[in-house]
């Protein structure tokens, strides 16, 4: 559940999840990654390390650049906890459908003498 926190808590933020979507299409420098953000190196950094702690990115020293790489194996856990609650959600309101139509079969036309008998 652990890696799970910090997985949910390093995709929480924006700028984090700009970052790997540009790290899905191939490595990148942390200069290259900071370019479009209207942020300090510094705080790209601390994003970074947020990703990389949650396991999200590997960060790797090449002479003098850093670079970084997805790591996208740290999301197989979160997305297996949603694909759970999707399939509860899609299953319970399917429970409902089912139960509304039985309801609707079993009182036909109710709703509507009601209707007509506040009428009168």
């Amino acid at each position: 559940m652990n890696n799970l926190n910090s997985t949910f808590s390093a995709l929480a933020d924006p700028t984090r999840r700009s970052i790997l979507a540009r790290l899905a299409q191939g490595e990148s420098s942390v200069g290259e990654l900071a370019r479009p953000f209207d942020v300090s190196l510094p705080a790209i950094s601390r994003h970074l390390r947020v990703l990389e702690s949650a396991a999200l990115i590997v960060r790797e020293r090449r002479g003098k650049h850093r670079v970084c790489r997805l790591d996208a194996r740290a999301m197989v856990g979160a997305s297996l906890w949603l694909d759970f609650y999707s399939r509860f959600w899609s299953e319970s309101f399917d429970r409902l459908d089912k139960h509304l139509k039985q309801t609707r079969q079993l009182k036909p036309g109710k709703g509507s003498s009601n209707a007509n008998t506040k009428k009168r």
